[in-house]
Formats: structure tokens, sequence, C-alpha cells
């Protein structure tokens, strides 16, 4: 594989492996199953189990093993063609999409901000066109 497509892959693997992170602990559609994942991280005995259900709640935790199922389907690598390779790939996918998670964490946050300021507007000018009205 060229350098070129590593470094075409290594900007492009990320965006699903955010996306799948993103949705799995953040959105309305697995609420229900991340709620019960933290009621179990908090209640089970062991340690291990207690961490197996953090995992689902944690879009961090949860990336390296989106992460980990993308390397074991793309086979893809970086830098060497051994195991070293893998393991540099993993790390490098994690952060970039930990970085595009957190883009997109911004930018929604953002997107609402501006919705509650046009909302506030909104609301203010009916207030103020009723007041006004004899």
């Amino acid at each position: 594989m060229s350098l070129y497509r590593d470094l075409a892959l290594l900007f492009v693997l990320p965006i699903p492996i955010a996306s799948i992170a993103w949705t799995v602990t953040h959105e309305e559609v697995f609420r229900e199953p991340r709620d019960w994942c933290v009621a179990r991280s908090k209640s089970c005995r062991r340690l291990f189990e207690r961490k197996f259900f953090y995992l689902f709640t944690c879009e961090y935790c949860f990336s390296h093993y989106v992460t980990a199922f993308f390397l074991f389907i793309t086979r893809y690598k970086l830098l060497f063609d051994d195991w070293r390779g893998y393991l540099i790939a993993g790390f490098s996918l994690v952060w970039l999409a930990n970085v595009y998670m957190s883009f997109f964490g911004r930018l929604r946050l953002e997107i609402k901000e501006n919705r509650l300021e046009i909302a506030a507007a909104e609301s203010k000018e009916r207030g103020e066109s009723e007041n006004a009205e004899p």
C-alpha cells in the first residue's frame, strides 16, 4: 500500500468509527440500552463487569473497540507491515475519531445555542408585540 493511500485512509476510516461510537454513546436511538449499561456499570459487583458495561457509555472507550473491529475487517496498517502497523494504526484512528467527535459535539452545541437564542428573540418579539397592542 502506498503512503498516500495509507494517509488517505487515516483520515477517512475515523469517520465511520466516530459515527458509530457517537451514535451508540449519545443518540436517542440507543438511550434505553445505554441507560441499562449505565446502571449495570454502577451496580455490578465485579470490576470486570462494571468496566465492560461502562464501555458502552463512553465514546472514547467505545471507539477503541470500534477501531479494533475496523482494523480486523480492513486489515489497515500504518507505517509497518507487521503487528506494529496495527498498533500505530489503532491508536492513530482512535485519536482522530475522537478529534472528529469533539468537533461534532462542539458543532451540535453551537447549533443548540443558536436555536435557543433565536427562540428567546422570537419570544421577546411576541411579548413586545402583545404589550404594544391596545
